[in-house]
């Protein structure tokens, strides 16, 4: 079954419009991904400088204390033991919180507070505070966390080397608590989900919620995040994606600088991208709202539409129905009288052929004159009955030019459901083109709008043209009309031709009757009478043949209008599918 008129519309105006948002939705939600990325780097960029922020500040308090130390200490330890030991001491007792402070000279003699045990075999100068300062050379070193040799804790340590006349006399500490590092690293997460933790400058975890800080990023499971750890203390301050345990996660890295550590930031692919997705979701439902109200507006526009071109096809199926049947008895009238013709052309010929004889046989003038009197008065009866059938014919064709007529009236009507349809597409085109220019106005936050109003234009032109072929087709069909009105008035005119040919033949043959009479009467005559017989003979003979090819030439344009008739009746039936 073929498609019906409005689905293939349907089909032909959706298809480009469903391509139109399945595109729009697609840089929507670019878009608005891109959009969401940018808000997502730029928060945690902040909140990771702020965070390191806090950071710094949480540490300058055990930095300032190891840096009070070595100022004591900024000629070199006393030269008392005793003396020098007192000062950790003291130090000890002033911030009893932070009991961790110690030095040793290089002849690994140590100085603490009187709460820490030093484990056997203790070597201080084998240790990474003592050889971190020294390699720093009178600057803070800041150590990977360690388990303390004094407490058993997990600590950093802060150390700073101390010189004696130029020379190196030993090494100042600090142990900072982890604990206390961890409780401000959770405070620094926005979300549950977030990763927050801080990587060494090669990488050592000091603290995680799965790795100890004696594993290194680059090496745990087996090198899973080699390259992830590569990234985080390369491309500081930017937004690093990656996975941690099989979870996605946007990273970012931020140096600590006064210790040389880097603080990292994750947060959950899901938890970053839920509102982009809510708002994709949200684009992509509004888009097939309208979607769907376009294309409804558009089947009722389209059914409404066809509903009245429908019913003057309807109409004017049945006027080419009516003009098809006249056509059709025009045609089959028209040879009868070509083939009564021919017989009355015939049957002249024949009379022709017997005037000569009687000429010769004048004997059997008397019986001839009878036989050519009864003819010639069936030939006027024939000749009556012709000149009737002419102008029924003429009648017939006359309604046919009226029917061809209304019809072409009718489809004045479509011009103007057309000339509708254009002045709302033009409309569409106003309103689009106004709605550009808003767009335009917006700047860049109207891009989008002015997408979607350009391509609205397009549509509107789009229709514009299905309208002109529409025009095409309806002047197509009013040229086969008009064709048809001509050819039906010649054909007219013919007939009228035919039907004085056939009243001049019948005076004639009224004429060669009263001339068979007198012949019948009066035989003494009958050579004079013969003579004008066959003189008026063989002009009736004339008369005859160009009635025959006069009625030929009707015969073939009354074809020809049948054929268009059926022509004009496929049309209408195709529009009314």
């Amino acid at each position: 079954m073929t498609m019906t008129f409005v689905r293939r519309s349907l089909v032909m105006i959706g298809t480009p419009v469903a391509v139109f948002f399945i595109l729009t939705i697609i840089v929507a939600r670019a878009v608005v991904s891109g959009f969401s990325d940018r808000q997502t780097e730029a928060f945690m960029q902040e909140h990771t400088e702020k965070s390191v922020l806090k950071l710094e500040n949480e540490l300058v308090a055990p930095m300032k204390m190891t840096e009070a130390i070595s100022w004591v200490f900024r000629d070199g330890f006393h030269d008392s033991d005793e003396a020098t030991n007192e000062v950790f001491v003291n130090m000890s007792q002033a911030y009893p919180d932070f009991s961790g402070f110690y030095g040793c000279r290089t002849d690994k003699t140590i100085f603490k507070a009187p709460g820490l045990t030093l484990p056997d075999g203790y070597d201080p100068t084998s240790r990474g505070w003592y050889k971190g300062a020294v390699v720093r050379a009178g600057k803070m070193y800041y150590s990977d966390v360690y388990v303390d040799a004094f407490t058993g804790d997990l600590v950093v340590t802060f150390s700073k080397a101390v010189y004696k006349n130029g020379e190196l006399d030993g090494v100042v500490a600090f142990d900072y608590p982890l604990t206390d590092l961890l409780k401000i690293l959770g405070s620094l997460k926005t979300n549950e989900g977030d990763l927050s933790f801080i990587l060494s400058a090669s990488g050592n975890f000091f603290m995680s919620e799965k790795y100890s800080p004696d594993e290194n990023i680059m090496t745990v499971e087996d090198g899973a995040y080699r390259e992830l750890g590569e990234h985080l203390l390369e491309r500081t301050g930017t937004l690093i994606r990656g996975k941690i345990n099989g979870k996605k996660y946007r990273f970012i890295s931020m140096p600590i600088e006064t210790t040389g550590w880097y603080y990292i930031l994750g947060k959950r692919e899901k938890d970053v991208g839920a509102g982009s997705a809510t708002v994709s979701r949200l684009l992509t439902g509004a888009f097939l709202v309208l979607f769907a109200v376009i294309m409804t507006s558009t089947a009722f526009i389209m059914k409404k539409l066809r509903s009245k071109e429908k019913q003057v096809s309807e109409k004017l199926i049945e006027e080419t129905k009516s003009l098809v049947v006249s056509s059709g008895e025009n045609a089959s009238t028209t040879q009868e009288q070509s083939a009564a013709v021919k017989e009355i052309v015939a049957t002249m010929e024949d009379s022709n052929a017997l005037s000569e004889q009687i000429a010769q046989k004048i004997k059997d003038v008397a019986g001839v004159a009878g036989s050519t009197n009864t003819n010639v008065a069936d030939g006027v009866g024939y000749l009556e009955a012709n000149e009737s059938q002419l102008g029924e014919i003429a009648e017939a064709n006359l309604t046919t030019i009226e029917g061809i007529k209304a019809l072409g009236d009718k489809i004045e009507k479509i011009w103007d459901i057309v000339s509708l349809i254009n002045s709302v597409a033009d409309q569409a085109k106003i309103i689009a083109f106004n709605a550009e220019l808003e767009a335009s106005m917006a700047g860049e936050a109207g891009k989008n709008f002015h997408i979607v109003a350009t391509e609205i234009r397009r549509l509107a032109d789009g229709i514009i043209d299905g309208t002109k072929e529409i025009k095409e087709s309806i002047s197509e069909i009013q040229q086969s009309s008009d064709t048809l009105i001509l050819a039906s008035e010649n054909g007219t005119e013919k007939i009228r031709d035919g039907v004085e040919n056939a009243r001049q033949l019948m005076q004639r043959f009224s004429r060669i009757k009263n001339a068979s009479e007198i012949t019948a009467e009066s035989a003494g005559d009958i050579t004079t009478i013969i003579q004008q017989q066959a003189a008026a003979s063989e002009q009736m003979l004339m008369t005859l043949r160009q009635i025959a090819s006069g009625v030929e030439s009707f015969s073939d344009a009354t074809g020809k209008i049948s054929i268009a008739s059926q022509n004009l009746q496929g049309i209408a039936e195709e529009l009314a599918k």
